[in-house]
């Protein structure tokens, strides 16, 4: 066994020391993309959602709401990266009284209009996650194939009532009490040997060749015979060649500056930020040439050169490498296998994925990479070692069917889920177009990229995510829905 120390430059200019260990027959540390083999102890911070866990949000909340869930994760940003010092302080306690005072003011701001979620309380405590560890641990099956209901069906229990929540919270907090002296003492013992400071690491990597087919060819299409609404609907938007960049999230963090902390890639509406209203959208210009408004983001890809380069309105938050323009963007919508589909409302906003998924686990994870010429093979968990003229696919297939009422919920996925693997969808619910977000990049040969995320995330492939906001004019809408149901391509 080879046990060897070295450092990485972090984006905020620090270095954190770690510990890389390579096993005999094993390949050497590949520091010339970037990034180190890091330990099977090598840990990260694993904290409780918030956010998803959120229900009712009253407007006059809002603001309080999106400043505290920035603040959280600005707080396991700063854990995270004390904990990588290597200098085997207490990181969790001191983690656990910020996340207690935060949590605290965002329920008294609910409560001023609405039941207070007092269940919110009991997800202060964090613990420390095996970086090895995959991120099916306590959320999922990390092994789902696109066949067994990756792509489709996993949100079915949604609609679960906040009991069920609750006592879900109970029993984490049962855990987590549990894990905390030993993540305390686990940080004692491994000092500045956490191991992989940032991510990827070589084992996120697969070669495409050797993935077997596990999707449909071509996959993401349009619906086909029976009842199916076989139409589609694309609208050209650009790649961002105007150079769109914030760090801001204005679905989940509205009216905050970098509450993203990763930088995230627009397309369409001109005017989206952390601060832009439905009233801003819709009198913005737009990057797409229909007159369609809506808003598209998803992270940006990074090439891992080591260059410290920022985007003009985007914060680094650790995320080092030059941002990779996309060589293709296509915004298509389809229908639904049992019948027609509906008109979304405009302003309705859907987030897929999950930017947390290696820490949250895989139930709201919907990652899918590729490679051109292959994408009979999709990937949820591994990046894709493409073939030399063979380009990487990152493709995201939003939720298909919409509660009939609202544009929004408190967590940004209650109001919307996806059909069962039949194309139905769940009791109280309704077909709605279904947008699929294709991009594809030109990148260096080997490990050489990865996708921006939180500091924790450690850039893992299965947190990679799309957001959107559909301010497409009615008159639009209505034209993708008619030609969606006729059976008729259009842009």
């Amino acid at each position: 066994m080879l046990i060897g120390g070295t450092a990485l430059l972090l984006g905020g200019g620090g270095l954190a020391a770690y510990a890389t260990t390579a096993l005999a027959g094993n390949n050497t540390p590949d520091t010339m993309s970037g990034h180190q083999q890091h330990t099977a102890s090598a840990i990260t911070i694993s904290c409780p959602d918030v956010g998803e866990r959120l229900r009712t949000v009253p407007r006059s909340a809002q603001l309080s709401v999106s400043k505290g869930l920035s603040s959280l994760d600005k707080q396991v940003h700063d854990a995270y990266h004390k904990m990588m010092g290597g200098s085997g302080a207490d990181v969790l306690n001191p983690l656990k009284a910020q996340r207690q005072k935060t949590i605290k003011m965002m329920v008294s701001a609910i409560a001023k209009n609405t039941k207070r979620p007092s269940y919110l309380l009991k997800m202060s405590g964090c613990t420390t996650k095996p970086v090895d560890e995959g991120a099916g641990a306590g959320g999922g099956d990390s092994t789902k194939s696109v066949q067994d209901g990756w792509y489709q069906g996993q949100n079915q229990t949604q609609g679960a009532d906040q009991n069920q929540d609750q006592n879900q919270q109970d029993q984490n907090q049962q855990d987590q009490n549990q894990q905390d002296q030993q993540g305390q003492d686990q940080q004692g013992q491994q000092g500045g040997q956490q191991g992989q400071a940032g991510g990827p690491s070589p084992d996120d990597f697969v070669d495409i060749n050797n993935v077997q087919p596990n999707a449909d060819a071509p996959p993401f299409a349009a619906p086909q015979g029976g009842n199916a609404s076989t139409g589609t609907f694309t609208t050209e938007c650009g790649r961002n060649e105007d150079g769109h960049f914030n760090s801001d999230n204005v679905i989940v963090t509205p009216g905050v500056s970098n509450g993203a902390h990763h930088t995230h890639d627009y397309v369409g509406n001109k005017a989206t930020d952390a601060f832009a209203n439905d009233n801003k959208l819709a009198a913005s210009d737009t990057t797409c040439g229909n007159g369609d408004q809506s808003t598209h983001y998803w992270p940006v890809l990074r090439k891992l050169d080591g260059n410290a380069e920022q985007k003009p309105g985007a914060a680094q938050d650790a995320n080092v490498g030059t941002t990779l323009t996309p060589a293709t963007v296509t915004l298509t919508f389809r229908g639904s296998q049992v019948g027609q589909v509906e008109a979304m409302p405009r302003f309705m906003k859907i987030i897929t994925g999950d930017a947390k998924a290696f820490t949250n686990g895989t139930k709201n994870a919907n990652a899918s990479w590729s490679c051109t010429g292959f994408e009979d093979r999709q990937l949820k968990d591994k990046y894709p070692l493409c073939p030399e003229g063979s380009q990487v696919v990152r493709t995201f297939a939003f939720q298909n069917c919409w509660n009939g009422q609202d544009i929004d919920s408190g967590n940004h996925r209650d109001h919307v889920t996806f059909s069962d693997q039949n194309g139905a969808c769940p009791q109280g619910f309704k077909a709605i177009p279904q947008l699929v977000q294709r991009i594809t990049y030109d990148v260096p040969q080997g490990q050489s990229f990865a996708v921006d995320s939180f500091p924790e995330q450690l850039h893992k492939p299965v947190t990679d995510h799309g957001d959107f906001i559909n301010v497409m004019p009615d008159q639009l809408m209505s034209k993708a829905v008619d030609c969606i149901n006729g059976g008729r391509n259009c842009t």
